[in-house]
């Protein structure tokens, strides 16, 4: 039996072409980025997965949940087709993902579906 192929990672662009995340990583420390590109990669080459890498959100929005040195990164993703697009990232400061950054990757979502 022939293993599934990987995932393909996809950073959402805007209509103006940024990659909202792909500029949030590059914000982040070397060290920080290994991990969660390596977080990602896990994603990419096991999916479906569950807790405690991946938590569903709602139908359609997964958050990939990273684990820094001393803080909490997290990455709002949905599927389209065999494509894992990362449509938010964010540094977690408090116990639930917070309402603004859910809101905001659910607009992208949309967008995405238009």
């Amino acid at each position: 039996m022939i293993p599934d192929s990987p995932l393909d990672v996809v950073f959402y662009r805007t209509e103006s072409g940024k990659e909202p995340v792909r500029e949030w990583l590059t914000g982040l420390s070397r060290q920080d980025k290994r991990i969660i590109g390596g977080d990602i990669k896990t994603v990419q080459y096991g999916w479906p997965l569950g807790m405690p890498v991946v938590r569903k959100m709602e139908p359609g929005l997964w958050e990939l949940r990273c684990r820094l040195d001393r803080r909490i990164a997290r990455i709002l993703f949905t599927l389209q087709d065999r494509q894992l697009v990362l449509l938010h990232g964010f540094i977690k400061k408090s116990q639930k993902t917070p309402q603004a950054d859910l809101q905001l990757a659910r607009q992208r979502k949309a967008t995405l579906e238009q």
